[in-house]
């Protein structure tokens, strides 16, 4: 090949790259070129893929084109380029240059204010819409609008919000969010610029403040030497600096190079971790002024105690309406540590679909948990008690509620292990919220006892299996148990397994019997409760997907009806599908729900297809 020849395939990239940015290219494949004859030197001249006079009149063999084909094939994009470069001689072979192009990350969606204070910001972005790309984390940058040119922090989350502190008051900030996928970063988002509140409180002068510095300076050694001693003598030094180590640790905010890290995505924190149980309840709590709280009347009774509505009188002077847990009389130090150990939890969530901790009680008699009041009590009395009231969707809408609560609740590492409907609480708009942190679990060897508690049995017809015979709780045993609150949902509120005694209900389990779908609940709704009760536990669905499923749903209601192209959407984990039966006819319908010795009542009453099953549970 000659020089010139090889100088050209060395210019094709450039021809190329006007047309097809190369930051998107992950694979360039040349291949060869050959060259015969005679180099035409007017169409090396004109440096392009355009031919002179004389070589375009022979087009059989010395025609130039230069053309771009693009398809999508696996996320990915395609584009070839062709070109019979007869500008180089008078026979030239083709030399084809594909280009595989990476998917850009895409760009986030508006980033808004969610609250601000002197010291902080929540902001929140709405996730990309249109990526073939999962997304690993979000990138969030900020500096003082004043000072743009000078220094700027970043940080990250894998949360589609986050809580920015260590900011100035009454301070403009700028901000900016990029994503970052296994091919990299996308670019960032626009500015938005957010100020944080005014402090209320003057600033006080240069000499006031090294002497308030001082002072506590010298009383804070003073108070660490004697506590040291204390500790010391008592024997108590180890536990205590363990605990403090761990508290300091997960709380503490270290500042290098000017950046203020932050955490993305909270964890859960177990209370029994804690050697002194108090701590945690200090930690994760807020202690409430008893002279804030007025009781009005009992609503019934707990595992410690009485339960209470009341009122609670805010720092703003407005009164809300509250739940109050108070602890029996007469208690030993164990009952008040179980007691208050489910507050430590309960502080520890902030959802719209978790139950929200008020506050407690621990310096007066009596000790109480505060928690939001719930108008409509528990999920399964309420739809006992508005039995056929409500529309299809309208339950789906208390299904998602509760998939989305327990979501939050698998993000952040916490089992519940006693998910049921009686664990549900009900407001007055029909929002649903999950409830009940505080029991102590231990399961016996008698499977008719269930779980032992220390206030009572808690039956085992909700619990995984795995669970009742190895003891393992994990998110895929609660995923079990939420297909049980779908089946109490929508049979407003049916015992599951009916009367069926414990051992039957295990026994059948083990032999592949699985709850038949309730009166009038769609077949989409019942897959889905069978898909959460798959004896292996990693092939149940995540509730990040069953959220994604139920949202489904509710933006589409047709998908309600028996349709198998509707069951078979819920992923099985991302980027999977979910093997789902293909129901043909009424029978293999039932067979699948081991409900075949009804298949002639079907026939009889003039059920014959699907379509006409589906029209009946609407009715």
């Amino acid at each position: 090949m000659s020089s010139i020849g090889k100088e050209r395939i060395a210019t094709l990239p450039a021809v190329l790259s006007a047309a097809f940015p190369l930051s998107n290219i992950l694979l360039i494949n040349f291949f060869h070129l050959r060259v015969r004859g005679e180099i035409c030197k007017m169409c090396w001249k004109n440096r392009g893929l355009k031919p002179c006079m004389r070589m375009r009149r022979d087009k059989a063999t010395n025609s130039g084109s230069a053309n771009g084909q693009k398809r999508q094939a696996g996320g990915e994009e395609k584009r070839e380029a062709n070109t019979r470069c007869s500008d180089l001689s008078k026979d030239v072979e083709a030399d084809v240059c594909v280009f595989v192009f990476k998917p850009g990350p895409s760009l986030v969606g508006a980033l808004k204010k969610d609250w601000a204070s002197p010291n902080s910001i929540a902001l929140s972005w709405q996730q990309p819409e249109q990526t073939t790309l999962p997304v690993l984390d979000y990138e969030i940058k900020y500096y003082e609008k004043e000072h743009e040119q000078l220094s700027y922090s970043s940080t990250r989350t894998k949360a589609p919000s986050v809580i920015i502190s260590g900011l100035k008051p009454a301070t403009w900030y700028v901000f900016s969010v990029r994503t970052r996928t296994p091919v990299g970063y996308s670019s960032y988002s626009p500015k938005y610029e957010y100020e944080t509140t005014g402090d209320s409180s003057d600033i006080a002068s240069d000499q006031g403040q090294v002497l308030v510095i001082v002072t506590a300076a010298v009383g804070g050694f003073t108070l660490l030497v004697i506590l040291t001693l204390f500790l010391l003598i008592t024997g108590r030094c180890q536990w205590y600096f363990k605990a403090k180590m761990t508290s300091e640790e997960k709380r503490r905010t270290s500042y290098q190079n000017g950046h203020v890290p932050f955490p993305g995505i909270k964890t859960y924190v177990d209370p029994d971790t804690y050697e002194d149980p108090t701590q945690a309840v200090h930690e994760f709590t807020k202690e409430i002024d008893p002279s804030r709280i007025r009781i009005e009347r009992v609503i019934g009774a707990g595992e410690f105690g009485e339960v209470c509505s009341g009122r609670l009188r805010t720092p703003g002077k407005k009164e809300i309406a509250v739940a109050i847990k108070t602890l029996k009389g007469g208690y030993v130090e164990r009952q008040r540590r179980d007691f208050l150990r489910e507050a430590s939890i309960m502080g520890q969530f902030d959802h719209p679909n978790i139950i929200r901790l008020e506050g407690v009680v621990t310096k007066s008699r009596p000790v109480m948990i505060v928690v939001e009041y719930m108008e409509n009590g528990s999920l399964d009395s309420f739809l006992r008690q508005h039995d056929g009231h409500f529309t299809v969707i309208q339950l789906v809408g208390m299904l998602r509620g509760i998939a989305s609560g327990m979501k939050y609740l698998s993000d952040m590492g916490y089992v519940h292990r006693d998910l049921a409907a009686r664990n549900i609480l009900v407001n007055s708009n029909l929002v649903c919220k999950v409830s009940d942190f505080g029991l102590s679990r231990v399961l016996e060897d008698d499977p008719e006892a269930a779980y032992t508690t220390t206030g009572g049995k808690i039956p085992i017809r909700w619990t995984a299996p795995e669970a009742i015979s190895y003891r393992k709780f994990s998110s895929a045993s609660d995923a079990w148990s939420y297909g049980i609150v779908m089946w109490e949902v929508m049979s407003y509120g049916e015992r599951p397994y009916w009367e069926m005694s414990n051992q039957d209900v295990i026994l059948s389990i083990e032999e592949g019997y699985r709850l038949p779908a309730p009166m009038g609940c769609p077949v989409a709704l019942h897959q889905l409760m069978l898909h959460c009760w798959q004896k292996e536990r990693s092939h149940r669905p995540k509730f990040t997907d069953v959220v994604s499923f139920l949202d489904k749903l509710i933006r589409n209601p047709s998908s309600l009806l028996p349709l198998v192209e509707d069951i078979q959407s819920l992923p099985e984990s991302p980027g999977e599908e979910m093997d789902y039966p293909m129901f043909i006819s009424i029978g293999d319908w039932l067979d699948s729900i081991k409900m075949s010795q009804y298949k002639s009542n079907f026939m009889a009453s003039g059920y014959n297809t699907l379509d006409s099953v589906a029209r009946m549970s609407i009715e």
